[in-house]
């Protein structure tokens, strides 16, 4: 099955995306590794008018220590998520489910924050946080 039409829109910041948000109400989605809005999409379980894809925002992915806190951008791959010797020390089961999350492949691609905006209560990482 196909996805149905929607507009496509690449921001260049995050305050472009935000804006883009605030204007889009409802129908909006928002696009980074794609793994599992995509395939929602060609099922037509989600069929959002405008697609914003904020791959392009390296703002977004980062892991950080924030002194009382570790910081992880929304855009940042479940492979460095794994990866992530910070992660790794501090707060391992987080590195080592996203470590459990599709094959190498999805890991690649999928984002912590698209796995948590997904929600789905089968998935490791919303389980995890």
């Amino acid at each position: 099955m196909y996805p149905t039409a929607f507009d496509y829109v690449a921001p260049t910041s995050v305050e472009e995306t935000l804006a883009i948000l605030a204007d889009g109400g409802e129908d909006v989605k928002v696009l980074a590794g794609g793994q599992s809005l995509i395939p929602l999409m060609k099922l037509r379980l989600a069929t959002p008018a405008v697609l914003i894809d904020v791959d392009r925002l390296d703002d977004l992915d980062f892991v950080r220590d924030g002194g009382d806190h570790i910081a992880v951008g929304a855009r940042t791959r479940l492979g460095a998520v794994q990866q992530s010797t910070l992660l790794q020390s501090q707060v391992p089961i987080l590195a080592h489910a996203a470590g459990q999350v599709g094959d190498p492949q999805v890991r690649h691609r999928g984002t912590i924050g698209g796995s948590l905006a997904h929600a789905d209560p089968a998935s490791d990482l919303p389980a995890v946080m």
